[in-house]
């Protein structure tokens, strides 16, 4: 009897997420290419890989200072 209540609420999980699912609103592929396109170029003079980092010391991805052994 456990068993039947445990299937039958894990349908009911199941259930209620296919209509969460079913209720997000859709956009065509090419409306957000569209969207992606326009934001890449609305931002990107903030983009540091593209214009690089105002000095050496805010770039994370600077060479690291190596161990030395006193």
């Amino acid at each position: 009897m456990d068993m039947v209540i445990t299937n039958l609420q894990q349908q009911r999980q199941v259930t209620e997420q296919l209509r969460r699912e079913a209720a997000i609103k859709r956009i065509t592929v090419s409306k957000a290419v569209e969207d992606i396109m326009k934001y890449i170029t609305e931002h990107e003079q903030e983009d540091c890989l593209l214009v690089g980092f105002s000095s050496q010391k805010s770039n994370p991805f600077r060479e690291k200072n190596g161990c030395t052994v006193l």
